[in-house]
């Protein structure tokens, strides 16, 4: 069961996000095979990022946090609230159908 996570950014991360793009889509190209599925969140369509959100190939919240502590934007402090959650995927065309 992939492990789901919500970043949060905190207020003023903008400069910094923009900032260190280059280097988290390089650390992002390393691991890509633990990533199911990654990207920013925002609120409205056209409106600023607001934080991330990954799923990790991985049932263990230990290696999940590892793989985003790893990441340029986890290390230069741009998420101040960070939610893992078991995610199982059960319906929708990434999961071939349905499970039942």
């Amino acid at each position: 069961m992939p492990v789901i996570v919500y970043c949060k950014d905190r207020s003023g991360a903008d400069d910094l996000r923009k900032e260190l793009l280059a280097a988290h889509f390089a650390y992002i190209e390393t691991i890509l095979d633990r990533i199911a599925v990654a990207g920013p969140m925002r609120e409205q369509a056209g409106e600023s990022i607001r934080g991330s959100c990954f799923i990790y190939h991985t049932d263990d919240k230990a290696e999940a946090s590892e793989l985003l502590e790893n990441d340029p934007y986890y290390k230069a402090g741009i998420y101040e609230q960070i939610d893992y959650h078991q995610f199982l995927g059960a319906a929708g065309s990434w999961v071939g159908g349905k499970i039942w």
